[in-house]
């Protein structure tokens, strides 16, 4: 008897292990351990400025801050400090962080926690305030989501001109001026904002709607801003494909970073020109010079603690740039650039040893999808920097897509 009661007690003592060992794994939800299938595991490897929990009852906790905090720069979009927030000029000041619960559509979680805000997925509609959010949507075959944008400005997709003439995609306006009678129509669920931007959103915030920070622009890496899929997979149920899209981007990104190793040499390059008495470099700290770097370049500024635009005097640029191998250009000029151009918009230009030996790697955002692509597509920007600086490592017949060797 004695025996048996013993063999009993055993057997509860067990029990209650093996649960409490149950309990432990649901509650380890940061690594998304109620999620069975790891295809559709929103895991953020490169991106920073969000993170997602998962915890009962499908519900996913998305916390969104600044992938720049903490950095003593001046952002990437040219913003500044002031009283110890970062604010865009005359745009509105952005807060520390913003939390959304996404939880499955129809359903009513009683586990949410205080301070987040609950979003239906997947949503049904949405409207993209930039380009780089609708970057997003047409990599993943997802425009059907998407039913409002700011301007069809630099915009090549025909995908997306089409759906604008045909009314499925309406334009609601720019920056400051948004038609709130025609976001209204549109019905979105969500919009897709960038805080840091001019603004204007105090028009769209009596609508009701919820707003949805997306600060991809503003990762450091160059996958960190790709990743930024995977952030629209969450709310459209299309984690599998985000992650899958994704999945390729990096593969054939660590493909030509890999290539780039074998490079015997190892050039310098500089960034940016004069406009109205200043010339604007990229900062050290910026997603580009992490590509020249990975391109097997040097950029001249490599040192420099900045992630954004950082203004100088062309005396300073200069002593820092004359000798540089290569020289990195991006603008909407009107008509064909040419080295002609470049000195006619500024004399001195012609004192760059870039410029005398026309090494000005070239993209024209007028003739480009620089705006609507270049953000899903790191891979491709990283062969067009490797052709331009290591030739001899690309195939002869290469033709790049966005950055061109200036004739």
């Amino acid at each position: 008897m004695k025996n048996s009661i013993f063999l009993f007690l055993s057997a509860l003592l067990l029990l209650s292990a093996c649960g409490n060992k149950t309990t432990k794994k649901q509650s380890d939800n940061s690594a998304g351990a109620l999620v069975t299938d790891s295809a559709l595991l929103i895991k953020p490897e490169f991106a920073k400025g969000f993170t997602v929990k998962y915890i009962e009852d499908g519900v996913r906790l998305v916390d969104i801050s600044d992938p720049q905090k903490g950095e003593d720069d001046e952002g990437a979009m040219g913003t500044h400090k002031k009283h110890g927030q970062k604010t865009a000029g005359r745009g509105e000041k952005m807060q520390k962080s913003y939390h959304f619960a996404l939880i499955p559509r129809g359903t009513k979680p009683a586990n949410i926690p205080d301070g987040y805000v609950t979003v239906e997925v997947p949503i049904r509609r949405t409207i993209c305030m930039t380009t780089p959010q609708l970057s997003n949507f047409i990599a993943m075959d997802a425009l059907d989501f998407v039913k409002g944008i700011t301007s069809t400005k630099n915009l090549y997709n025909q995908d997306v001109k089409q759906r604008v003439k045909d009314g499925r995609i309406v334009k609601i306006g720019m920056e400051g001026n948004f038609d709130s009678e025609v976001i209204i129509a549109a019905n979105p669920d969500v919009i897709f904002i960038s805080p840091f931007k001019r603004g204007g959103y105090e028009a769209i915030k009596e609508t009701g709607i919820t707003l949805v920070p997306h600060l991809g622009y503003k990762e450091l890496d160059p996958l960190g801003q790709a990743e930024w899929m995977k952030f629209i997979g969450m709310f459209t149920g299309m984690e599998k494909e985000a992650n899958e899209t994704f999945r390729g981007i990096k593969e054939r990104y660590n493909e030509v970073k890999a290539l780039a190793q074998k490079a015997t040499t190892c050039p310098t390059v500089m960034s940016g020109e004069m406009h109205n008495g200043n010339w604007f470099a990229v900062g050290g700290k910026n997603y580009l010079a992490q590509m020249f770097r990975d391109a097997g370049a040097e950029y001249i500024l490599k040192d420099d603690t900045h992630t954004g635009g950082i203004p100088m005097e062309y005396e300073k640029i200069y002593s820092l740039a004359a000798n540089a191998d290569y020289w990195r250009i991006l603008n909407s000029f009107p008509g064909e650039f040419s080295y002609e151009a470049l000195k006619a918009s500024d004399p001195r230009n012609a004192d760059f040893k870039a410029w005398k030996e026309h090494h000005v790697l070239y993209c024209n955002m007028k003739k480009t999808a620089y705006y609507e692509a270049a953000t899903v597509q790191p891979d491709v920007l990283l062969k067009d920097f490797l052709f331009a600086f290591h030739p001899e490592l690309m195939p002869t017949d290469y033709q790049p897509t966005y950055y061109q060797m200036l004739k």
